[in-house]
């Protein structure tokens, strides 16, 4: 029907990588983990490493964007078996969605349950500031309203159903227990929570546009995670999400101001060490917490 709709991308597929991936390491990964913009250093805390370049992996594509190292790290956090993306994919390297999405279900057939991802953002709520590590609760899917959905396609029920719910996306209890921890570990100036929106980029948004997204409910404004976090919840994984607001959007005629990559990466070093925290935190909770199980 779509003989070219799904090459390379096919249950099979999947299946193949997984499989080769669990032939060349022993760990089982319950957690994976997504890095966003230069927050790959999650990976670097993992025990007993076990990395893979992403050019080595059979159907897996490769990340093109500085700051974005495109490795998969298997490892122990705190005694948890992980697995970590070290770089990740976007539309804006001219992928196709199904390909940016690809890892998520290899996650998926890899065993993983909780999948945690971190991105770098812009700002759009006018309480935000520079270094504010923002929960995500919800997602505003720009790309999916133009009919860009990694679903798109037939669908394979082994992975799940043809109409997924999204209202509950956003896992409420680890929301919750990143508050938490983020009390616990002094962090609660910053931690805030909001509503994602994504765009396809890579220019930055006009000033037109991020008032218009204020105005449409978005707390913070970005390139990637939305498409993730519609895979993996497809295939039934839970899904906590971070966002590191690297830079405040322009909101106004009269500013100086200028979105740019380096700052964007710039303000990702001096908060990672924070968010790493947090995150490796909150996974030796969800396994010696019940109620997160």
């Amino acid at each position: 029907m779509f003989p070219e709709a799904n090459k390379g991308f096919t249950y099979e597929d999947c299946k193949a990588t997984a499989d080769w991936l669990m032939a060349q390491t022993d760990v089982r990964p319950t957690v994976g983990i997504v890095c966003g913009s230069g927050l790959g250093g999650l990976a670097d805390m993992l025990k007993d490493q076990v990395a893979f370049n992403y050019k080595d992996i059979p159907n897996f594509p490769q990340s093109t964007v500085h700051g974005h190292a495109g490795r998969l790290v298997f490892g122990t956090l705190k005694g948890r078996p992980c697995v970590c993306m070290q770089g990740r994919f976007h539309l804006y390297e001219g992928y196709p969605i199904q390909k940016i999405t690809l890892p998520i279900r290899i996650f998926k057939l890899l065993g993983v349950e909780t999948v945690m991802l971190t991105n770098a953002a812009g700002g759009l709520n006018q309480d935000f500031k520079v270094g504010d590590i923002m929960i995500l609760k919800d997602h505003l899917n720009m790309p999916g309203f133009a009919g860009n959905n990694p679903l798109a396609g037939p669908n394979d029920e082994r992975f799940g159903v043809r109409f997924p719910c999204m209202s509950d996306a956003y896992d409420r209890e680890l929301q919750q227990l990143a508050m938490d921890v983020g009390q616990e570990l002094g962090y609660g100036d910053f931690l805030k929570e909001g509503v994602y929106c994504v765009l396809g980029g890579p220019s930055f948004e006009t000033i037109a546009e991020c008032r218009m997204l204020h105005t449409l409910g978005a707390d913070a404004v970005g390139m990637s995670t939305v498409h993730e976090v519609i895979i993996a919840r497809h295939c039934g994984m839970r899904v906590f999400a971070l966002s590191l607001i690297t830079n405040l959007a322009v909101m106004d005629y009269d500013s100086e101001e200028k979105a740019n990559h380096e700052e964007v990466l710039q303000t990702g070093k001096q908060r990672a060490e924070q968010l790493e925290r947090l995150v490796s935190t909150m996974v030796t909770k969800i396994e010696h917490n019940n109620n997160y199980a």
